[in-house]
C-alpha cells in the first residue's frame, strides 16, 4: 500500500514538474514572464489551469477537424487562446513589418493557417478574422475610450508569421482592446476570403496635433496604411511618426468600386483614399465650451 501511494505521489509530482516546466518555457518564449517571484505551489496551480485550458481548446479543435468535409475546411478555422504580441515578435531589421508590431494588423498564428492557404487557393492578402465566442470568452474587459472606439465582437487582420504554438494566437494590443480581451481568453480564428477591396476610409484623429505636427498628414497616413492589410469599422488603430504615436478611430469604410459602406475592407493592393474628421480633442473642447455657455 505504501509503495503504491509513493508511486502515485511520484506520478503526480512528475506531472506537476512537467506542467510547471511547460509553463516556464511557454512564458519565457511567449512573453508571459515574471514567474520568478511566484511560489512553486502557485506555479503548479497556474500550470494546471493552463493545461486544462489547452486541453479544452485541443478537444474542441479535434471535433471540428473530424467533422469537416475536407482538409480545406478543417484547416480554415481554429479555437485558440489569445495572448498579446510584444516586441520579441518584431521581425528582423529590413523586414517589412519591422518596428510595426503594434502599429499594424498583423497577428502571429499557428502553422495550420499557413497550410490552409494552398488548400483553399487563397490569394493575397491573406486575411483572418478573430472573434469573441458567446458563452466561452470571458466577460469583456473595460477599455478606456481612447483605445477602443467601439466594443467589437470581430476584427480582421493579416499574418505576421505562422510560428505561434498550436492552440495559440498572438494579437496586437489594439485588437485585444477592440475585442475587450484579456490574456488567455479564448477566441475563434478563421480564414476570411470575402473582405471587399477598399476605396475610402474616414478616420477621426484623437489629437489635433496630428495635423499640426505633420506637414502632409494625408500622405503620411496613406503610407502608414501599408502596414494594415485590412481595416475594421469601430476599431482604434495607431501609427508612429518622428518618435510619437498617433491614434485614430476607424469611423467609416467604403468598398470599391461603388463606394458601399462596409464593416471591413482590404487595404493591401488597393487604392484607398483617406479622409479626416475633426479630432476628438477638438470636439471635446467645443462641447466643453458649449456647456459653459449654456450654464451662463
Amino acid at each position: 500500500m505504501l509503495r503504491i501511494s509513493l508511486t502515485r505521489f511520484g506520478i503526480f509530482f512528475s506531472l506537476g514538474v512537467v506542467l510547471v516546466c511547460r509553463l516556464e518555457a511557454t512564458c519565457a518564449s511567449l512573453g508571459l514572464g515574471q514567474l520568478a517571484s511566484i511560489s512553486w505551489g502557485k506555479r503548479y496551480t497556474i500550470a494546471k489551469q493552463l493545461a486544462t485550458l489547452e486541453q479544452e481548446v485541443e478537444d474542441y479543435n479535434a471535433v471540428w477537424v473530424a467533422s469537416a468535409k475536407d482538409n480545406a475546411e478543417s484547416s480554415s478555422r481554429r479555437r485558440l487562446i489569445c495572448l498579446p504580441l510584444d516586441e520579441r515578435f518584431d521581425p528582423a531589421m529590413g523586414s517589412f513589418s519591422h518596428k510595426h508590431v503594434q502599429t499594424g494588423d498583423k497577428m502571429s498564428l499557428p502553422k495550420v493557417f499557413l497550410e490552409t492557404i494552398p488548400a483553399n487557393n487563397v490569394e493575397v492578402p491573406y486575411l483572418y478574422s478573430v472573434s469573441r465566442v458567446d458563452g466561452v470568452t470571458s466577460a469583456r474587459v473595460d477599455v478606456p475610450e481612447e483605445f477602443a472606439a467601439a466594443a467589437l465582437n470581430e476584427v480582421v487582420g493579416g499574418p505576421l508569421d505562422f510560428r505561434a504554438p498550436p492552440n495559440y494566437v498572438f494579437l496586437p494590443w489594439w485588437m485585444m482592446r477592440a475585442l475587450g480581451l484579456q490574456p488567455r481568453d479564448i477566441v475563434d480564428v478563421k480564414l476570411h476570403t470575402s473582405v471587399p477591396p477598399g476605396s475610402t476610409v474616414k478616420f477621426r484623429p484623437h489629437s489635433s496635433s496630428f495635423v499640426a505636427d505633420i506637414a502632409n498628414p494625408q500622405a503620411v497616413m496613406e503610407t502608414e496604411l501599408r502596414h494594415y492589410s485590412s481595416l475594421t469599422k469601430g476599431s482604434t488603430i495607431a501609427f508612429d511618426y518622428n518618435g510619437k504615436r498617433y491614434w485614430f478611430d476607424v469611423v467609416e469604410l467604403q468598398a470599391a468600386p461603388r463606394g458601399e459602406r462596409q464593416k471591413m475592407i482590404k487595404c493591401q493592393d488597393c487604392d484607398v483614399a483617406t479622409d479626416f474628421l475633426p479630432a476628438k480633442d477638438t470636439l471635446k473642447k467645443k462641447k466643453t465650451k458649449q456647456t459653459e455657455e449654456e450654464d451662463e
